[in-house]
């Protein structure tokens, strides 16, 4: 493959990813830092991508650590592996926030199941909760998790794809403008 279908490639394995649960980019590790700035990884689910605008999409709850983090420091890294492939894509860039009441929040609430909905209708993330009371609580009001519902766009700047093999891996780099035109393209050695 050359390197302008290998950038192709990466980006269209995500645009699959966003919509096929079991993709091996489905879920990816978002990784920010804290106030304190000290590295933060989690891993989130792949609910959009756009090729042409080097933008992912992803949900969150903004009540959680993850939101005052990416306020305060937009900047980011996406990584994502697939063990079928044996593909890594590192992804640089940073997040937009979009909080209840926006539109583009609004809109990516609109095209949740209702079960996906509920998720965030409980209590804030990473508070204790006691597992016997489960099934015995009120029913949570789909309301509720629309008001703490958030919406990060990711834009990359760079990509760096990596390829195991047997032998002679293969890594490549790729710089993308702030519209998602590609600005640069090379080999590296991994």
């Amino acid at each position: 493959m050359d390197l302008p279908d290998i950038d192709a490639s990466a980006w269209a394995k995500l645009e699959t990813a966003a919509v096929d649960p079991q993709s091996g980019f489905r879920y990816l590790n978002l990784c920010s830092v804290d106030t304190e700035t000290r590295p933060q990884a989690r891993m989130i689910v792949l609910r959009a991508a756009d090729r042409s605008a080097r933008r992912l999409e992803f949900h969150t709850d903004t009540r959680s650590p993850k939101w005052r983090e990416l306020s305060a420091t937009p900047h980011v890294t996406v990584l994502g592996f697939s063990a079928e492939s044996r593909l890594q894509l590192r992804l640089q860039g940073k997040v937009e926030l979009h909080g209840p009441g926006s539109g583009a929040a609004g809109t990516a609430w609109d095209r949740l199941p209702a079960r996906t909905r509920m998720t965030y209708a409980g209590g804030p993330p990473g508070d204790e909760r006691a597992f016997e009371t489960i099934g015995v609580a009120a029913p949570a009001d789909e309301a509720e998790g629309k008001a703490r519902f958030g919406l990060l766009i990711f834009r990359a700047s760079t990509l760096d794809w990596f390829q195991l093999r047997q032998q002679d891996n293969r890594r490549a780099l790729f710089t993308y403008d702030e519209t998602g035109a590609l600005s640069s393209r090379r080999w590296v050695n991994p």
